[in-house]
């Protein structure tokens, strides 16, 4: 019985990448220079320091660019609200999303339950396992999850025949 996994997997060495290069335009950049910004991430939570609004926004601008350019989602990164931190600057929070959470996972199997679908899916941890007897029905179902426009990056993963 064919099938395939719907899982959503950032790979943290890439973000890794696109923050050492955040850091080294923040660096050399003429409008930075001076400023007490940084950029530094602990496992999934990346944490923005910046000396104004303005220059967390830019940092903020670079770091989706750069993450982009490495053939990342964008989506894979959760801003937080910026707050005040100490000697006046601003510090912002931003965690990247592995896996796909429950409430997504189910809104994902009950729109392929809706559907009338000839595939069945399940919730497996962080992931959705969908089978069905025709690579058709499984193709068709990945349009179907495509379409549906959420706020993660999803990956189609593991397709056995």
């Amino acid at each position: 019985m064919p099938s395939f996994d719907i899982v959503s997997e950032t790979d943290l060495q890439e973000i890794d990448n696109a923050l050492s290069n955040v850091q080294r335009e923040v660096g050399t950049r003429y409008d930075f220079k001076g400023s007490q910004c940084s950029i530094e991430r602990k496992e999934a939570d990346i944490t923005i320091v910046a000396d104004d609004e303005y220059k967390r926004d830019q940092i903020e601008q670079m770091l989706k660019g750069h993450v982009t350019r490495r053939n990342l989602d964008a989506k894979a990164l959760d801003f937080g609200k910026p707050e005040a931190a100490s000697g006046n600057t601003l510090r912002q929070k931003v965690v990247v999303k592995q896996g796909i959470d429950a409430e997504t996972a189910k809104k994902i199997t009950k729109a392929i339950k809706d559907k009338k679908m000839k595939v069945q899916a399940s919730i497996q941890g962080d992931a959705v396992r969908v089978s069905g007897k025709k690579r058709d029905d499984l193709q068709d179902a990945i349009a179907m999850v495509k379409e549906m426009g959420l706020e993660l990056p999803l990956q189609y993963q593991n397709f056995r025949d």
